[in-house]
């Protein structure tokens, strides 16, 4: 019972990702149609058993806004896989201006990256350029369906064609 399930809205758009107990409440309560079942598990009671869930489709489109993915700290080192961008690790991490403030660098997502203290220490009040420190991957503005699909750990073989990774 501790999986995940895709939601999608009624026109195959991701929407969500939910747990398997709010997944079976929104078939039961015909809110959402099954797409594709576990067929190695199954949700057994004392007199039935379900297919064990991991697409479902809402039955009613769900309006949802222009979804543009907020700039915070937890999500820049989301887009950096919690990975300093200079050295690799995985520890100590906070987040480096590489243009630094002081310089008149501001909070973008094209200027912020995850970096270790150590390296971020080392860096300083100057460019990576200045102070010969490479960046493994240059910072870009996540693309909401992307970034969905990367944020939410391993992907499930059935959800690829519904976040265009086929």
């Amino acid at each position: 019972m501790n999986a995940n399930v895709l939601v999608l809205n009624q026109d195959y758009q991701p929407l969500s990702v939910c747990s398997v107990q709010r997944s079976m409440k929104l078939i039961f309560l015909e809110k959402a149609e099954l797409l594709h079942d576990d067929p190695d598990k199954e949700l057994r009671t004392t007199r039935r058993s379900f297919q064990f869930p991991s697409v479902i489709r809402l039955r009613n489109y769900i309006r949802v806004p222009y979804s543009k993915i907020v700039l915070s700290r937890r999500n820049v080192m989301r887009r950096d896989d919690y990975t300093c961008q200079y050295c690799g690790k995985k520890s100590d991490l906070t987040i480096d201006h590489i243009m630094p403030k002081s310089r008149g660098g501001r909070d973008t997502w094209e200027n912020l990256t995850t970096a270790c203290d150590r390296c971020n220490v080392k860096k300083g009040n100057r460019t990576p350029k200045e102070a010969k420190m490479e960046l493994m991957s240059k910072p870009y503005r996540p693309v909401p369906i992307t970034f969905f699909r990367d944020s939410n750990g391993g992907v499930q073989e059935p959800w690829k064609p519904y976040l265009y990774m086929t």
